[in-house]
């Protein structure tokens, strides 16, 4: 016998989360249908040489490689260097992220799309990561892009998207953190270690994680100098408002017109008075975001700080991300949706509205086919107005049919007895407050349920 199971770090949903998914999602698709972007798909498989070398070291090492059709032994036996053993083992991978594809379909349908192209995807990916809390190695993401357009106007409404999806699930104490890797690059240049700018920025990202220690040991195995690394902890320690810290940066970086532009190019998201935010978004020189595309402003979103929670959100401009692919001068910015760890923070918070459970708002009690016959009419027409209706499955003891009604959470049940059959009438039953009344099948058409 075969004892069921799963992969690690991978779930089922069941209906009722199902249910509170569908909510999140249904939000979050409304506010870009709002926003005018546009729906996209791509596979779930891509191939390997298009995902490579896309997300960085680490990235790389966490990608879900697909083994090759066909014997594979054989044809590893026979490669001759490292290189052909690869790509006779495997040729592709599951998606990591969304970004990457969603760059070669645009490279790949160029002369077919009008540009600036605003599109929103909503699918799976997948990370060889190590499963825990709010982290999966099969989870979904949304995302909302614009290509071709350099104008930071974008970068506003994507934070505004944000804002208003979080707004409308309910969630306060939320923080809209952004920062620019234009100012990261510069850090890099003040510092004459432009090379090592990847190097620095893996290490900025990780301050949460490992602390200013560890990243100033990180800093240091990286081959970063002491004067370096003061120079580093002088910028992670710049503190105040928002306008304050713009201050500090400028006088910080004031050699290198690469950070000159990204601290402008921060201004205007944050003091361009486009927009009318919840929540302001707030300049986190420390955030760093380890991917190798950013090229401009990057933003996370943090849970609120009641959760034990990271981000649940994430994005930044990408200025030639379709580069990679052969397609120059493209300019890009998107920012992406971590639904799984939104649905924990709700849940923990208790932000699920009832609606977002609840399927069946009736259940018609079946008791002999004369009963069953008229509630199945009536309830038909209950379903031609929208109201989500179901009647039990066989005669049978009513305590029984009320369980199933009570454990399934359906509001509400009808009873067609002999004397409501005779009188043309219908008893509704409220299961949360056990109130019952009588009214003509007339009236239960109009009735609120």
């Amino acid at each position: 016998m075969i004892k069921p199971g799963i992969p690690k770090g991978t779930r089922d949903f069941g209906p009722v989360v199902v249910r509170k998914r569908n909510y999140i999602f249904q939000t979050i698709r409304e506010t870009f249908e709002v926003f005018g972007f546009q729906p996209l798909e791509t596979p779930a498989m891509e191939n390997l040489s298009t995902l490579t070398g896309k997300y960085g070291e680490e990235g790389d090492k966490l990608m879900f490689k697909v083994l090759n059709n066909g014997d594979i032994f054989n044809d590893a036996q026979a490669a001759t260097d490292n290189k052909t053993l690869v790509s006779a083992i495997t040729e592709k991978a599951l998606r990591y992220d969304l970004t990457i594809p969603f760059a070669r379909y645009v490279v790949m349908n160029q002369h077919e799309l009008a540009l600036p192209f605003k599109r929103y995807q909503m699918q799976p990916v997948w990370r060889a990561d190590k499963p825990q809390r709010g982290r999966y190695r099969e989870f979904y993401q949304c995302d909302a892009d614009v290509v071709g357009s350099n104008s930071l106007l974008n970068e506003v409404e994507l934070l505004l998207i944000y804002d208003t999806v979080l707004t409308k699930l309910g969630l306060q104490g939320y923080e809209l953190r952004i920062n620019n890797r234009k100012i990261l690059s510069g850090l890099a240049e003040v510092i004459g270690k432009s090379e090592l700018l990847t190097d620095i920025t893996i290490a900025i990202d990780k301050l949460d994680k490992i602390g200013a220690e560890g990243v100033r040991k990180e800093l240091t195995e990286r081959g970063l100098s002491a004067a370096d690394i003061v120079t580093i902890e002088q910028f992670l320690a710049i503190s105040g408002n928002s306008d304050e810290k713009l201050v500090q940066l400028k006088e910080l970086l004031q050699s290198s017109p690469t950070a000159l532009k990204g601290i402008e190019e921060l201004d205007f998201v944050i003091n361009s008075g486009y927009g009318n935010f919840n929540t302001t978004p707030v300049i986190d020189v420390t955030l760093a975001r380890g991917l190798n595309y950013y090229t401009g402003m990057i933003v996370e979103v943090k849970a609120p700080a009641t959760v034990k929670m990271g981000s649940i959100g994430g994005g930044g401009r990408y200025d030639d991300l379709t580069g990679l692919f052969g397609l120059k001068g493209i300019s890009g910015v998107g920012i992406s949706f971590g639904v799984d760890r939104i649905y924990d923070v709700l849940e923990e918070l208790q932000l699920f509205p009832q609606a977002a459970q609840q399927s069946t708002k009736v259940l018609f009690l079946n008791l002999g086919e004369a009963s069953a016959r008229t509630a199945f009419s009536y309830m038909m027409q209950l379903r031609e107005k929208g109201i989500a209706a179901e009647l039990f499955h066989e005669s049978a003891k009513m305590d029984k049919q009320m369980k199933y009604a009570d454990k399934r959470g359906i509001p509400y049940v009808i009873i067609l007895g002999e004397s409501e059959l005779q009188e043309n009438l219908v008893s509704i039953k409220n299961l949360a407050d056990g109130k019952q009344e009588k009214i003509s099948a007339a009236a239960l058409l109009q009735f609120e349920f």
